[in-house]
């Protein structure tokens, strides 16, 4: 299930096992907190965690013996373990029985941020799995948009879709910047032009700002937004390396088989992210991409060789990508 789709099934009741695996922190923090929020009681006696690292082998045993202690005055006793990977031959051996005949008294919260070589818990007998990855823009914005209205702030649509664009719908940043913004207007009705000037942009925002300017040719935009990560950084060097970055991604993005998902895995990159990116990729173009990798590369190149000085080289690059890279 998707983490929006925690809170109800918690309210039908228990599961034995949860598995929150996701590269989202903010998802699986607030996921384990609805869990316990529900079914613990008395923390200090019925609460427990181990660090997934250090159970190898037959120190999993640490683990099963936890689960099968009865709780102290109340219904359930819940253990937490983060970062667990078990081999097949390690939840054969010490997983499967316990996994199978599940004491009932007990609940199991699995913390992983990420899907690693071994056992395929989500598949395993018992176990609930909580999709806790990066959630799509319509998704994050909706939250925004919900946890304002509930704070007595109004908020459109369009508005909300900029506080997850700016934070590269990463939970963990909309739920601080959200908590900012509720905290800046108290009551009332929060402008685009209010998020445009309090929210954080996420730098690699601001490099995908630069580069949709290009393909929307928007001189104007594209410099401004140069302008603040260079006054920023200080480091023209820095915004050269990020546009040589995207622009390679976006030509692999663009020329690579498979779904986002697929793609996604092998830039090891966000789904999300790649959806964008290939967006951007075909209004830019493939012939267009191979210039700009190639001449951003050259530019590069020539500022460590000492052929030009890094403000000189980012000049160029402008130029080239405006007014004669795209020329036919």
């Amino acid at each position: 299930m998707k983490f929006t789709e925690l809170k109800n099934d918690i309210s039908d009741g228990a599961k034995s096992i949860y598995l929150l695996e996701g590269d989202d922190a903010y998802f699986r923090m607030k996921g384990e907190e609805m869990i316990k929020s529900a079914f613990l009681q008395m923390p200090e006696l019925n609460f427990s965690s181990f660090d997934g690292e250090s159970l190898k082998g037959a120190q999993i045993s640490a683990l099963t013996s936890a689960l099968e202690s009865f709780p102290f005055m109340s219904e359930k006793r819940i253990i937490k373990v983060s970062g667990f990977y078990p081999t097949e031959t390690e939840y054969e051996t010490h997983l499967k029985k316990i996994f199978e005949n599940f004491p009932a008294s007990s609940i199991l919260i699995i913390v992983n941020a990420e899907t690693k070589k071994g056992v395929d818990l989500k598949r395993k007998h018992a176990v609930t799995y909580v999709d806790c990855n990066r959630a799509d823009e319509e998704t994050v914005a909706k939250w925004a948009y919900l946890t304002l209205k509930r704070a007595g702030i109004t908020c459109s649509v369009d508005v909300c879709a900029m506080i997850a664009g700016y934070c590269l719908c990463n939970m963990s940043r909309v739920a601080l910047e959200v908590e900012k913004l509720i905290d800046y207007k108290i009551s009332g009705e929060l402008t685009r032009e209010e998020v445009e000037a309090l929210v954080y942009k996420d730098a690699d925002y601001r490099i995908y700002e630069m580069t949709n300017a290009v393909a929307r040719r928007d001189y104007v935009r594209y410099c401004a937004v140069q302008s603040e990560l260079v006054q920023k950084s200080g480091d023209e060097a820095a915004v050269l390396s990020g546009l040589f970055s995207y622009f390679k991604n976006s030509l692999t993005m663009l020329s690579a088989s498979g779904n986002d998902a697929e793609v996604a895995k092998l830039l090891k990159m966000k789904e999300y992210g790649v959806k964008k990116g290939r967006e951007q990729a075909r209004a830019i173009g493939e012939e267009n991409l191979k210039k700009f990798v190639a001449y951003v590369y050259s530019a590069v190149s020539d500022i460590k060789t000492g052929r030009t000085s890094p403000k000189n080289a980012l000049q160029n690059v402008n130029n080239y990508l405006f007014f004669y890279g795209t020329r036919k």
